[in-house]
């Protein structure tokens, strides 16, 4: 997969660009059009989620420090905060899951009378409960990559925010050699 265009930001950063005057003008003028300018704003539902707007402020304030917090990511960000919370919500349920059978093994352990409950049916309910917690496992694997999917394509990793650095220092021309050179 070849790498994606570089910014104009860095194009003009790294100052050895292929590229004309012109074609720079249009990259940049491009840029910005995919910019509009407004602030990113919470929908509804993240804010009536606690754990969803506490993620949202915390993105948030990042896209701010690199001047990435454009309205133009509004629906990914809100988007991407929900999941996070789904995500964290079904942490807890596999969690209690885990809980209700380790209590259902300490119940039937401590059966004095076995009759009580039948090991078809102890057989049974554990079952149920290991079949809950692989299907939650599943889905919790699933919204996570569906959230790593979604900070890659959104400055939100390292590697993503790499590509937009300028793979080499610029190279400051030495005034002696210049003068000896003639220019």
């Amino acid at each position: 997969m070849p790498t994606p265009p570089k910014p104009f930001t860095v194009l003009t950063t790294e100052n050895k660009s292929h590229r004309t005057k012109a074609e720079l003008k249009l990259r940049k003028k491009g840029e910005e059009a995919l910019s509009t300018g407004g602030p990113i704003k919470a929908k509804k539902e993240v804010k009536e989620n606690k754990i969803a707007y506490k993620e949202f402020k915390r993105i948030l304030n990042l896209l701010k420090e690199i001047k990435k917090a454009d309205a133009i990511y509004e629906n990914v960000i809100n988007r991407y905060c929900l999941m996070y919370a789904e995500t964290i919500s079904m942490v807890k349920q596999r969690e209690t899951f885990t809980r209700r059978l380790d209590q259902l093994e300490e119940y039937y352990s401590k059966l004095e009378n076995q009759e009580d409950m039948e090991f078809k049916e102890y057989i049974k309910l554990s079952t149920d409960l290991e079949k809950s917690i692989i299907e939650t496992d599943k889905q919790i694997q699933v919204k996570r990559k569906m959230l790593l999917d979604i900070e890659k394509e959104n400055v939100m990793t390292i590697a993503s925010a790499l590509r937009s650095i300028p793979k080499k220092p610029e190279e400051q021309d030495n005034p002696l050699l210049k003068a000896l050179r003639g220019g």
